[in-house]
């Protein structure tokens, strides 16, 4: 069987590649994988001639551009046309290629701003979405119907995760472009390495998130797409087909920041700055219809995030001297 991962190098896509190899199966498995010199998604003709070559049987598309709120502020032409491609490419040229299982991951700010909490996947385009980020919703609510039409034109078998706030090794932590808990973790991490007696956070700190372990992701996602075709439509619906994947339990930012300053050692003051935008005001995601089916997250976010901090410590250069 050959399974092609788009976005291997990504934090969520390389988990899922990493588990997919330490199947007891794996000898059994191609694993197809590309680098974005070597295959440009949002390039149609390439992806058709990918397809067309390899005629993978399934396909995980974990590969997206991803941002936090200053980088969706200042590039969001850039947010929706590059996802909106790439979903379109992958999605119908593997239906092309005659792919019968597929997919796809998206992200929790498909709900609306004022969506009820914790959010159920029925509140998808019950509102108005978020601003700071509305342009990268847009694309992967379209990923979503991609997914859905494919299935009920052609009876494919396309499937949507939607998990919540992910971190863990491989993140980013780039100063300006990175999530919220990277940015943390590196901003506090600076802060306690050069002696500083505060540091200040974006917002209030009042909004709530939740987040989930990017292993703990990528076992559910591959819980997920191991369904079998029976048990996935018994529980989901043609046109609200998309699971929601998180641990069902948030955190204040200043919360987040504070547990972030013990993992660190950072023993100042956390400041707030809140004539900086807060984002959504909560994002808990209703992960009961993955509970019912037999999945839940096993990792503890302050154990995680340790983790993450030694990963950022030990593999982390880049952004480092």
């Amino acid at each position: 069987m050959k399974i092609y991962v788009a976005g291997h190098r990504g934090m969520v896509g390389g988990a899922i590649l990493r588990q997919l190899q330490a199947r007891p199966d794996a000898d059994n498995l191609t694993f197809l994988t590309r680098t974005h010199a070597e295959l440009d998604l949002t390039d149609q003709a390439q992806v058709r001639a990918f397809m067309s070559a390899e005629r993978p049987d399934v396909v995980i598309l974990a590969a997206a551009k991803v941002g936090g709120i200053q980088a969706n502020n200042t590039y969001p032409a850039e947010f929706i046309y590059e996802n909106l491609m790439i979903e379109a490419n992958v999605i119908h040229e593997a239906h092309a290629a005659g792919v019968e299982r597929l997919l796809q991951l998206g992200s929790s700010c498909i709900y609306p701003r004022e969506a009820p909490q914790p959010m159920r996947e029925n509140a998808l385009l019950t509102g108005t979405l978020e601003p700071t980020n509305e342009p990268y919703a847009i694309a992967k609510i379209a990923g979503i119907k991609l997914c859905e039409s494919y299935n009920r034109q052609y009876r494919r078998d396309y499937r949507s995760v939607m998990p919540t706030n992910l971190y863990g090794p491989g993140d980013n932590f780039h100063p300006e472009n990175s999530h919220v808990l990277p940015a943390l973790i590196r901003r506090i991490h600076e802060a306690r390495e050069e002696g500083r007696e505060s540091v200040t956070i974006w917002g209030t700190g009042t909004p709530r998130r939740e987040f989930l372990h990017v292993d703990d992701m990528a076992a559910a996602s591959l819980f997920i797409l191991d369904l079998d075709r029976e048990t996935y439509v018994a529980n989901t619906q043609p046109m609200l087909s998309h699971i929601n994947v998180g641990c069902g339990e948030d955190i204040s930012i200043l919360e987040l920041a504070r547990m972030v300053a013990r993992v660190t050692g950072f023993v100042g003051r956390i400041e707030t700055d809140p004539s900086k935008p807060d984002g959504t005001p909560r994002k808990l995601m209703d992960v009961s219809r993955l509970r019912d089916m037999g999945w839940q997250a096993s990792i503890g976010l302050e154990d995680g995030v340790r983790e993450t901090y030694r990963w950022y410590i030990n593999s982390w250069k880049d952004v480092r001297g």
